[in-house]
């Protein structure tokens, strides 16, 4: 048909399954296994109904940015929020990627990247990490049209260490350079301080990880003002009010309960660190993971006959048959209860 020579064509990104069934155990999306905070639930029961017929407060004077602003001492026109961070990070690509030279990303990382690089017409190219899954930062120290990577990284959960990504922004500084947040909060030190350092640093982060608000879809940057402000143009020119009043509410409750915040990502933490002597034990091998994730594969079964094992057992995990990680499991954090489960059905399925 005709009409199809000008249609915008890609290939989406394609999330974890999202199995329909009671009673799975679902450890194939990062979701937090705990609710969110109390005062989350509190601020949801207040909300009016009559509410749902006004639009949101006026987009970036929020009570979530001024939250926001709070808990990380910076100024509410720093602040950027989304819907979930994927609707940030999009925004941003379309916003700051704008060269004729290609930006740059690893070749294992958040599969969106390369989504949004194709759907914005961006010329991109991939660096390839090292044997042990570690970017090599002289491969972003290049001419470039501006750089993304997630920090821990995605799959994989390494860390990079703060001073070593201040290398990579101090060597891109004609273009923006974005960290990806999303996991931080697992045992990982923030470059939000690099800020106040470099205009050119955009770090974002996310409510649907150790938030456990991932079905609210709240994501946020922070940057320099400028920053703010461009993507607040471009914001504005697409849809002024992406986020609704709801979220806007119970996000802000959210910030302000840090001691629940906290405690949830100590559980998680604590849970990753036995459940990886556990697998080890088992043999499996992974990196020191700084997510809400370990990143496995197994000395003698193909990660694809026990990912198909597993969901036997009605326990889901990710995998990917992509090159470099197709031997490999990505298996979210869930509760002890959950990953007790999880080690029980690893023992019957490799008999030991």
């Amino acid at each position: 048909m005709k009409w199809e020579d000008n249609v915008r064509k890609v290939v989406p990104y394609v999330p974890g399954e999202q199995p329909q069934k009671k009673g799975i155990i679902k450890l194939n999306t990062n979701e937090c296994p705990y609710p969110p905070a109390p005062m989350v639930e509190k601020r949801m029961k207040e909300i009016a109904y009559e509410d749902l017929r006004l639009y949101p407060e006026f987009p970036e004077q929020t009570s979530l940015t001024a939250e926001l602003a709070k808990y990380y001492h910076v100024k509410e026109n720093q602040i950027f929020v989304g819907v979930g961070s994927d609707d940030v990070l999009a925004m941003a690509f379309l916003t700051f990627f704008n060269s004729d030279k290609p930006i740059v990303f690893p070749d294992i990382t958040y599969s969106f990247y390369d989504v949004w690089a194709d759907l914005y017409r961006i010329p991109y190219e991939i660096k390839p990490l090292d044997e042990n899954f570690c970017i090599r930062k002289e491969d972003y120290m290049g001419e470039n049209g501006g750089v993304i990577f997630p920090n821990p990284n995605a799959p994989t959960g390494i860390l990079m260490d703060v001073n070593t990504i201040e290398e990579i922004v101090k060597a891109n500084q004609d273009v923006v350079v974005i960290i990806d947040e999303a996991y931080i909060d697992f045992g990982g030190v923030s470059c939000l301080p690099l800020i106040e350092k470099y205009d050119n640093l955009l770090v974002v982060q996310t409510f649907s990880k150790s938030r456990a608000m991932a079905g609210s879809r709240i994501g946020y940057a922070i940057g320099n003002e400028k920053l703010i402000r461009y993507l607040n143009d471009a914001k504005y020119s697409v849809n002024s009010y992406t986020m609704n009043r709801p979220a806007l509410a119970i996000g802000a409750e959210s910030v302000k309960d840090d001691a629940y915040f906290k405690e949830i990502c100590g559980k998680i933490m604590a849970t990753r660190e036995r459940v990886g002597e556990e697998l080890k034990a088992l043999g499996f091998r992974f990196p020191k993971s700084y997510s809400n994730f370990i990143f496995a594969t197994h000395e003698s079964v193909p990660a694809k006959e026990i990912f198909e094992k597993l969901k036997e057992h009605d326990i889901y995990v990710r995998h990917w048959n992509k090159e470099r990680i197709s031997n490999y499991l990505r298996i979210t954090i869930g509760t002890d209860e959950q990953m007790d489960a999880l080690i029980a059905a690893l023992k019957e399925i490799l008999g030991k």
